[in-house]
């Protein structure tokens, strides 16, 4: 058995409105004033410039994450998460076998270009 979705919108309403792009994370590091154990990261997304986000991604050891392609939203408003202004959501899904929200992350499978929009 099949299970409900959400309500049918149309692409050009929702998606082509999101402004989500390839970035690289040039910096990570734990985020000590997150409310749950966090990733300070600053990414990388070319000509859209440097972003701070925070995330949920510490299943995966900062060796691991540093230099990872990653997909952001950069057209939400800023969420303060701790004490850290978050500029983009990094686009992620559950880790397997971990709390919800503990992330992995959404990324390329090829080295895709910095700042590449998805479609």
């Amino acid at each position: 058995m099949s299970r409900e979705t959400l309500p049918v919108v149309e692409k050009e309403e929702i998606f082509d409105r999101l402004e989500i792009r390839v970035g690289r994370i040039v910096e990570v590091e734990l985020e000590p004033s997150a409310p749950r154990p966090s990733y300070r990261m600053v990414i990388d997304f070319g000509k859209f410039g440097r972003r701070v986000s925070v995330g949920r991604f510490t299943h995966h050891p900062i060796e691991e994450v540093r230099g990872r392609l990653v997909l952001g939203v950069l057209n939400f408003a800023p969420r303060k998460i701790g004490e850290i202004l978050s500029e983009a959501l990094v686009l992620g899904v559950q880790f397997p076998k971990a709390e919800s929200g503990e992330a992995t992350f959404v990324s390329p499978a090829a080295d895709a270009k910095i700042g590449g929009r998805l479609f």
